[in-house]
């Protein structure tokens, strides 16, 4: 059987901790997600799945309940350390692209080598190929104003790829695109998958995007509610509608990416 690379045991998370209104939106997940798999994670606005999203992404720590996530413990982790796991065993996709507008192409590839301490001459060539694996080697000096919508997402599936995670965390990667470009983008992540074996974990409200990975979990009221496999299909999927993107954590993770300069 193939590692498992995420293990969440008992994840509650509550916010406003022992005040009125303390509200709890994780209700005790139970998770594995082995190597080689290919996720989705689907479930109705308030549903809990942006809070589940986070918690995956080591964007934030659960209050009650473990998270190991390749073999290391991320509920014990500090800020720092977050941080370094984020950087090397999380590759992130957002809807809104994230792109860094200065710099071009090749160099918003080469940001996370560039955190990780690797050498200009090697981010540079590794850049280049992964911009060749997504077919945009030949805008490698556009910058994302010159790039359409599907464009930056390449990109941005690219510099998820920079220092070779473990997983692939894709947060409604279509959303701002138009449905032919959207299938596009869906066609690298099935070649990330099948080509370079990656584990990649979909989070979407869209049942159509949801039934071409191989396994859907259905999240509702922060409780996993179904998991099932491959062309089982969803009950209810047309019911799902689009949450809210508005991620404080996840915000402030990217704002603070993007105060570091490009070289």
């Amino acid at each position: 059987m193939a590692k498992k690379l995420i293990m969440m045991r008992n994840i509650i998370k509550r916010y406003y901790i022992g005040q009125p209104n303390e509200l709890q939106i994780l209700n005790g997940i139970d998770l594995d997600i082995h190597e080689g798999e290919f996720v989705a994670i689907v479930g109705a606005s308030g549903s809990g799945k942006s809070t589940l999203m986070n918690m995956i992404g080591a964007l934030d720590k659960p209050t009650e309940g473990t998270y190991f996530l390749n073999d290391t413990d991320v509920s014990r982790l500090n800020d720092k350390q977050l941080s370094a796991i984020r950087n090397k065993e999380i590759g992130f996709v957002f809807q809104t692209f994230n792109l860094i507008p200065r710099a071009n192409a090749l160099k918003n590839v080469e940001l996370p080598m560039l955190y990780a301490g690797v050498k200009k001459k090697e981010r540079q060539e590794r850049a280049m190929e992964l911009l060749k694996l997504v077919e945009m080697q030949d805008r490698y000096t556009h910058k994302p104003n010159e790039l359409s919508g599907g464009q930056k997402q390449r990109v941005a599936i690219a510099r998820a790829m920079a220092n070779d995670p473990s997983i692939i965390l894709a947060d409604e990667p279509t959303g701002a695109l138009d449905s032919k470009t959207g299938h596009m983008v869906m066609d690298i992540f099935h070649k990330l998958h099948k080509e370079e074996g990656k584990t990649v974990v979909l989070i979407t409200h869209s049942p159509e995007l949801a039934a071409e990975t191989e396994r859907i979990i259905t999240i509702s009221d922060g409780s996993i509610i179904s998991d099932t496999l491959k062309k089982e299909k969803i009950s209810g999927a047309n019911d799902f509608v689009e949450e809210s993107k508005e991620h404080d954590l996840k915000d402030a993770f990217l704002q603070a990416e993007t105060e570091v300069d490009a070289e």
